[in-house]
């Protein structure tokens, strides 16, 4: 396994692999892998020749006040975790590498952008979709995976890679959880025990909304308030640490009244330093 910084190496050696019609699968990733991470990295080493694994917590999708500096990052771990899973390269850049002295480039999809999580953090997702197009843009894979954990993210990078011509398949994987139910995250390490527990609400919300769907319940206005009740029966959570709770168009994330087909049901909260978000797809 290959650990390279260089942003031309890497594309150089990529090159090489497509020259002799090696078949390239790519996981961008901000670090502190988890099983989340892995279920990606072994659908890629199932459908690949070659699987590249990047490692860059992205400055520009992080905004004032946020965890940027505080965001986990090990390294070590990390690439053993990689070596592990036979991970071909792992791509590991610095900020300098990525956003060279003098930049003034980026990428936005309108109004998705600006929606859910888009309202609370202003700029993230263009710093998202710009350093995602900046990847795509080195690594050149024939297929790239992301998780569903941050459906909205998954939603804007496939437009943006539509609308922008992009010569790469973009495959979305499940949502991974805990045992106990708890979405995976590198936040996560953040909660101490009791938050912990009080996390498991976000999930447990969304079961509880998806076994009313099942049962013929279909007014958006009714299944809000159910999981506006199952959020504030712990002890920690409050309303005014709720982001949103959003019943959506799963293809463009508009709102919908009533549920005629399939739909996406996303939350965000704040438990303590944490902004947890969570969603399940009917």
């Amino acid at each position: 396994m290959e650990i390279i910084s260089n942003p031309e190496k890497v594309f150089r050696k990529i090159q090489g692999y497509k020259l002799k019609r090696k078949q390239v699968g790519f996981i961008p990733t901000m670090g502190a892998l988890h099983e989340g991470h892995l279920s990606l990295i072994r659908k890629a080493r199932k459908e690949n020749d070659i699987v590249v694994v990047s490692i860059f917590v992205n400055p520009i999708q992080f905004g004032q006040g946020e965890d940027y500096n505080a965001y986990p990052r090990v390294k070590n771990a990390d690439s053993a975790k990689c070596k592990k899973e036979k991970v071909d390269m792992i791509f590991y850049p610095k900020a300098r590498d990525i956003y060279p002295d003098g930049y003034l480039t980026y990428v936005e999809v309108e109004r998705l952008s600006n929606c859910l999580c888009g309202r609370y953090r202003e700029g993230h997702f263009k710093g998202v979709t710009t350093v995602v197009l900046k990847l795509l843009n080195i690594v050149h894979p024939d297929t790239a995976y992301f998780g569903l954990k941050d459906y909205q993210q998954f939603i804007i990078i496939r437009k943006m890679v539509r609308d922008l011509n992009l010569n790469v398949k973009i495959k979305p994987m499940p949502l991974i959880r805990e045992t106990d139910g708890l979405a995976m995250s590198s936040r996560n390490k953040y909660l101490d025990n009791d938050q912990r527990k009080e996390a498991l609400l976000l999930s447990r919300s969304l079961f509880s909304v998806k076994k009313m769907i099942q049962n013929g319940e279909k007014r958006a206005v009714k299944l809000k308030k159910e999981v506006y009740r199952i959020l504030l029966s712990g002890r920690l959570l409050k309303k005014r640490y709720i982001d949103y709770i959003s019943i959506a168009d799963p293809d463009n994330l508009d709102d919908l009244k009533i549920i005629h087909g399939h739909c996406v049901i996303l939350i965000a909260v704040w438990i303590g330093k944490a902004r947890l978000i969570d969603n399940i797809i009917i």
